[in-house]
């Protein structure tokens, strides 16, 4: 084989393989997008008045509306931490109403690496749990000597028994609950480190059962409170 024609072959090959990078970024774009209209008309189905409202950052779309009268924030993240084995795509549910707590409670399940979604390891004070608590959770705090309802809390986390259930965020603006909907593709991740996470749609069931969850929380730790005073 000649020179020239090795040089053309080669030039040939390197051409295709540009273009079909660019065909498969074209078709991740054209999915997300078609995934981000699904999501839009899934959380709808539970809070009609939702309206996006992201700021831009990467990986993070975030809706809000209201749901029973109440104030409510969805939001999805992709996490791509390096720590972490395969990119991860989270589902964040927050009711955003006041609660009657002392400071921050945060209790994350299996607290293995940073995340991106939660200031928990920043937190500098480990809470003492009850038995009711999950073994893998770990509960903290921003405030050294507070204490929190954990009689009430333990009581309210039926959600954490499934194992995708990640983070409950208690703070005097609201309770969050972090689910885990997916974990990327691992064959297109090792190969292209393209973090695809197949038909993962928002299940409204799942919407409605986590945004009951937190809203029931809250409610038991207000009505508690109110009892006490």
């Amino acid at each position: 084989m000649s020179e020239v024609t090795s040089a053309w072959l080669t030039g040939v090959l390197a051409l295709a393989l540009v273009v079909h990078i660019a065909w498969l970024a074209r078709a991740s774009r054209n999915r997300a997008s078609a995934a981000l209209a699904a999501d839009t008309v899934s959380i709808r189905t539970v809070i009609a008045d939702a309206v996006d409202f992201s700021d831009g950052t990467v990986g993070v779309v975030t809706w809000a509306g209201s749901w029973n009268g109440r104030r409510v924030q969805i939001r999805t993240i992709v996490d791509t931490l390096a720590t972490r084995k395969l990119p991860a795509r989270w589902l964040s549910i927050s009711v955003t109403e006041p609660v009657v707590v002392p400071g921050t409670f945060d209790m994350m399940m299996r607290p293995g690496s940073p995340t991106t979604f939660s200031n928990f390891d920043h937190l500098d004070h480990t809470l003492p749990k009850t038995a009711e608590f999950p073994a893998e959770a770990v509960l903290r705090t921003d405030r050294k000597g507070v204490r929190f309802p954990q009689d009430i809390i333990a009581g309210h986390l039926e959600t954490f028994a499934e194992g995708r259930a990640k983070e409950l965020l208690i703070t005097p603006k609201g309770v969050r609950i972090v689910w885990l909907l997916a974990e990327a593709e691992r064959a297109r991740y090792g190969v292209f480190r393209q973090a695809e996470f197949g038909p993962t749609g928002i299940d409204p069931d799942l919407i409605a059962r986590l945004l009951a969850s937190a809203s029931a929380l809250r409610d038991a730790i207000n009505q508690s409170e109110r009892q006490a005073a």
